[in-house]
């Protein structure tokens, strides 16, 4: 059985998350931006380091047996708190696990629903549309995506 474990943007360096965010199969599932360089991936760095110390959130590295995957999340959206996982193809079996740890942090944290928004690039997913108390589209930055509201501690 593989390991995940997570760690604090501080232990990880740039150039390995600039490697797997800038991977072409992941970006299909993410809004549009430009390619991370050194400088923009260590200001998007210092950024989710900034949103990890807001009250309600956590930002992590998710490490899997031993190797960076990506990052996972619990962050601001609106008034609100939304899920976010992002990891390299190569680690995308892993999600449901990844995305468990991030339903037991909200509980740790206190939330009662949370949000986890996936881009219309992706399938609806049953699972999801079982645990959510609504569903439905929603367009941000220009994109459609399907909102889940999940509630917590149910």
């Amino acid at each position: 059985m593989s390991e995940i474990e997570f760690h604090s943007f501080k232990q990880v360096s740039p150039e390995d998350f600039m490697e797997i965010l800038n991977e072409d199969s992941l970006r299909t599932h993410l809004i549009d931006h430009p390619y991370f360089d050194s400088v923009s991936v260590q200001a998007w760095m210092d950024e989710k380091i900034n949103v990890d110390s807001i009250q309600g959130c956590r930002i992590r590295a998710v490490y899997i047996d031993g190797d960076l995957a990506g990052w996972c999340g619990i962050q601001p959206d609106d008034n609100r708190f939304e899920l976010a996982i992002v990891i390299s193809q190569k680690f995308w079996g892993f999600g449901i696990s990844i995305f468990k740890s991030l339903m037991r942090w909200a509980d740790e944290i206190g939330h009662k629903e949370v949000l986890f928004h996936l881009l219309d690039s992706r399938p609806e997913y049953k699972a999801l549309n079982k645990m959510a108390s609504k569903v439905h589209k929603t367009e941000l930055l220009g994109r459609c995506f399907t909102t889940y509201y999940i509630p917590i501690g149910k």
